[in-house]
């Protein structure tokens, strides 16, 4: 098998063959000498054997010479290399069937042309996604009608810290303002998206999309502040390294920069590994004792009603889940890195937990994203196997322009050096380095692309949920019912995802910030009481389509699933008890 892949490191610059054909040649070379190891003969009739032999072939090959230059030079290099490769000889069986779990029957290099094309164009959906699902929902959010105008956040930014809002909260918006500005911004990256969707300038509508998205994260305030959003952007920088550097890229397939597909890996494994390490570092029991899943799929953000289904399961199931979470989360991301049979299996075992995670609860687009990454992780071997639509396609190199190595090496190296900085601030929060150093990571927050990832570090046990009513004479109180969220207990939990209904999940954190009172829950309720159209339409069902209420009052109560039991008798969902008022009863007046 490695004699493939020898040959096809070759190319032109040496031949490969075996002893058997090749030994009458040179009858200076014992029979038993070829046995032992394999010999190289050079133009000049030197014969170099076994690990000597390995890496001069290396350095003809591919022009690196540094581990030839230790063998030759270093004091003590050479005979444990040569001690190496004994130890390998001797056991070549043993090493042959572990090359066959590990490889496969194929140990040629792999290539990755075919799985940036795929995951080009799926980030491409991705951002469609976002910018159409934050778009439908603009007016209501930050329009000048509004919960949280983006006017005049931006008016109150520029009072408070004056030109250190242009690196503070980086945004074209600066120059355009934030009213009919958020609409061209969101125009822009659907053109883009479809751009990239497409394949048409990768490399340029990344960019763009990049700076469209953060704009976008600056104007919409908390209500565009997930990790989601944080991960994407930081994917999409990403993508320009690994993107052609071409306006027709729908056809090019050819390898990218090796050091640029390791920028994603890098992330991809930072993802899930975090995600896992601060379960256990977190200090929640629940954690800890396997029993966050018993009350997960009915406290997390917007279940769907499979998770109910899957809330009803016994207990073992729950913390059986958990440990085998734990595993995918701390030991299959290490994987990845192992070679090609171990690495397609652990990203085939992160495509399926974002399946059932998907399954269970509205994420958005986190889980497409992810997966998005993951199948970088599965080289052109695997596809041709698979579509053979790839196969049919020959790759171009010679008409393809990457991001030039004097850009890339020094962007990968900074890009490198913060986020391995910001895991071991993660992993090892009470060792996080110098102070100077931390401090200069903190500049670059605003840019939301060198980040930590780890959701539900700590886990709710239990679900308040605000629900906003309205009245005419305060005797009669009429609910607004959301799109997403727990609402009327006989409505069942809704798929959504990968549709954000931003507003639904920010009502989710401020339910559990209480005694807190979130300002802006009240600025919501006015704006219902102004009859604001844009703010009525994020609602699923506006009690007073005519004209707003005279009086208005958000309530909390505690919601939970209902059992089958419960659920056969009376068809609902949830069983829900009120608790307090979020906010008393008020009036404009």
């Amino acid at each position: 098998m490695w004699v493939d892949r020898w040959r096809a490191v070759a190319a032109d610059k040496f031949d490969v063959e075996p002893s058997q054909t090749a030994g009458a040649r040179f009858p200076e070379i014992p029979p038993a000498a070829f046995e032992r190891a394999v010999q190289l003969v050079e133009i000049d009739g030197r014969v170099f054997p076994a690990a000597h032999a390995v890496l001069r072939a290396r350095k003809l090959a591919t022009g690196r010479s540094w581990l030839l230059d230790g063998y030759e030079r270093l004091p003590g290099f050479a005979p444990a290399t040569e001690m190496v490769y004994r130890l390998v000889a001797g056991h070549r069986p043993l090493l042959s069937r572990l090359t066959r779990v590990l490889w496969g029957g194929d140990v040629r290099k792999s290539a990755f042309g075919a799985s940036t094309w795929i995951f080009l164009r799926l980030l491409g959906v991705v951002h469609l996604i976002a910018f159409v699902s934050f778009w439908t929902q603009l007016n209501g959010l930050i329009g000048s009608r509004g919960v949280l105008p983006a006017q005049m956040f931006f008016d109150a930014v520029r009072d408070e810290i004056g030109a250190a809002r242009f690196w503070e909260l980086p945004t074209l918006c600066w120059i355009f303002g934030g009213g009919w500005f958020l609409h061209v911004l969101c125009l822009v990256g659907v053109v883009l998206s479809i751009a990239l969707t497409t394949g048409r300038a990768p490399a340029v509508s990344l960019a763009g999309l990049w700076v469209c998205y953060l704009s976008l994260c600056a104007a919409g305030q908390m209500f565009m502040n997930f990790q989601w959003d944080a991960l994407l952007l930081e994917t999409t920088l990403l993508a320009i390294f690994v993107a052609p550097w071409s306006f027709y890229g729908w056809r090019v397939r050819a390898d990218p920069p090796r050091l640029a597909r390791w920028l994603l890996w890098w992330l991809l494994f930072r993802l899930m590994f975090l995600s896992g390490v601060v379960k256990l570092t977190s200090g929640d029991p629940a954690w800890t004792n396997l029993t966050a899943l018993t009350f997960h799929y009915e406290t997390q953000p917007l279940p769907t009603w499979i998770g109910w289904y899957f809330h009803q399961l016994p207990g073992w199931f729950h913390r059986l889940s958990c440990a085998v979470m734990f595993a995918i989360e701390l030991a299959v991301p290490f994987l990845l890195f192992l070679p090609r049979r171990a690495r397609h299996t652990a990203a085939a075992i992160q495509v399926a937990l974002q399946g059932l995670i998907a399954l269970t609860g509205n994420y958005t687009f986190f889980n497409l994203l992810t997966v998005a990454l993951c199948l970088v992780f599965f080289d052109d071997a695997f596809w041709q196997r698979f579509t053979g639509y790839f196969a049919a396609r020959p790759e171009t190199p010679a008409a393809i322009r990457f991001c030039p190595r004097p850009v890339l090496l020094p962007a990968a190296s900074l890009t490198l050096l913060l986020t391995f900085f910001v895991t071991a601030v993660t992993i090892f929060p009470r060792a996080a380095g110098p102070a100077a150093a931390q401090a200069r990571l903190e500049i670059l927050a605003p840019l939301r692309t060198f980040n930590s990832y780890g959701l539900f570090r700590v886990m709710t046990r239990e679900r308040p949920e605000i629900i906003i009513e309205g009245s005419n004479d305060g005797r009669t109180w009429l609910p607004y019912e959301f799109k997403a969220k727990p609402g009327d207990p006989s409505r069942r939990p809704r798929f959504v995802a990968p549709h954000q209904p931003r507003l639904d999940w920010q009502l989710w954190f401020a339910a559990l910030a209480y005694p807190r009172r979130d300002p802006w829950v009240g600025n919501l309720c006015v704006r219902l009481l102004e009859g604001s159209r844009p703010v009525a339409a994020l609602f699923a069902r506006n009690p007073f389509p005519d004209k707003p209420p005279r009086q208005i009052r958000a309530v909390l109560y505690d919601y939970h699933f209902t059992n089958r039991a419960t659920r056969a008798a009376t068809g609902r969902w949830w069983r829900r008890t009120p608790s307090e008022y979020y906010y008393p009863t008020f009036t404009l007046r």
